[in-house]
């Protein structure tokens, strides 16, 4: 039986980080217990539990994701269990649950701190003795189910707090794996932006395949990337279809910034005397590229025609005075 594998299958990376992640995914996908995913926003979670299940024993099952914090607290146990028919107002016919649809194959629970207590005392029943029941049911229900749990919040401490059930948590953490942020991998940052912008391009019906000039692709390794591979995906995809050719100049890593947003007030500078003539000549030259870039709402081609200077000049003056961020 032939299986194909998903879009989001395309794990990308050579960093040392990465691959030694991917060494312990694979060595833990062959084991069938649950596993535990841990890592902040962005950095595919979802896309290491696709692996984790299509790199085992189950990968011609079922593979059912379920993003908890996307249901209300009472919604979640007949999501995932089902419910009989007239269970509660609304439920009309027998429903299966997520649990059941999984059954042969890989339940990925993502955002897995927002399940009530009420619910994982029923998660914890499944995963010691493979049943349960319906909500409104009274009979149990068999089933084969891998849980693959996943959180960008600290379930440890959630559970030190009574905000979710000890037993649970240590059912589910035969194998627990941080998902490295970008941060800690920033060798694969290239690699990743050249994927996302070909793709981008493809989508767009652009002949060729995008480049990064040197500062575009500067500017991309040096950020922090609090959103991760989610947020550089945006980023790279955004200047794609904003530039006017294959070479991408220029890089958004601030889409929310309102260019009609007044500067704060300045504290009163010290008279020029006081400073020095070295450092009033930097502070002028540092104000005036400012103003320059807000004026031309970024664009670094444009903010070096308001100066009078050529774009490799600008360049220069740029690379002075950009400061790292956080």
């Amino acid at each position: 039986m032939a299986v194909t594998l998903p879009p989001t299958m395309d794990a990308i990376g050579q960093s040392e980080v990465f691959l030694e992640f991917q060494e312990r995914l694979s060595r833990v996908a062959r084991v069938n217990r649950p596993v535990l995913l841990l890592g902040e926003r962005g950095t595919g979670k979802e896309l290491a539990a696709h692996r984790l299940h299509y790199l085992s024993g189950r990968w011609q099952g079922p593979f059912v994701a379920l993003n908890c914090a996307a249901l209300a607290p009472g919604l979640i146990e007949s999501e995932l269990f089902g419910h009989e028919k007239g269970a509660f107002t609304g439920a009309v016919e027998r429903r299966r649950g997520r649990f059941e649809l999984a059954h042969g194959g890989t339940l990925f629970l993502d955002e897995l701190g927002c399940v009530p207590l009420e619910a994982q005392e029923k998660i914890l029943r499944v995963v010691e003795y493979g049943s349960f029941e319906r909500v409104g049911g009274q009979r149990p229900v068999q089933v084969d189910a891998r849980l693959i749990g996943a959180s960008n919040r600290n379930l440890l401490e959630l559970a030190q707090c009574g905000r979710f059930k000890e037993d649970l948590l240590d059912r589910l953490s035969f194998e627990v794996l941080f998902v490295p942020p970008l941060r800690a991998r920033r060798e694969d940052i290239p690699l990743l932006a050249m994927h996302f912008a070909a793709r981008m391009a493809q989508e767009l019906g652009r002949r060729g395949v995008p480049e990064f000039s040197d500062a575009a692709l500067e500017t991309l390794c040096d950020y922090a990337w609090p959103g991760n591979v989610r947020e550089l995906r945006n980023v790279v995809e955004r200047a794609v279809y904003r530039a006017e050719d294959l070479v991408i100049e220029e890089i958004d890593l601030s889409p929310f910034r309102s260019p009609y947003e007044a500067p704060p007030p300045d504290a009163p500078a010290p008279p020029a005397a006081q400073l020095g003539l070295k450092e009033a000549v930097r502070r002028l030259e540092q104000s005036m590229l400012e103003e320059a870039l807000a004026a031309a709402r970024g664009s670094q081609q444009e903010a070096a025609r308001r100066l009078g200077l050529t774009y490799h000049q600008f360049r220069g003056l740029y690379r002075k005075y950009k400061r790292r961020k956080p």
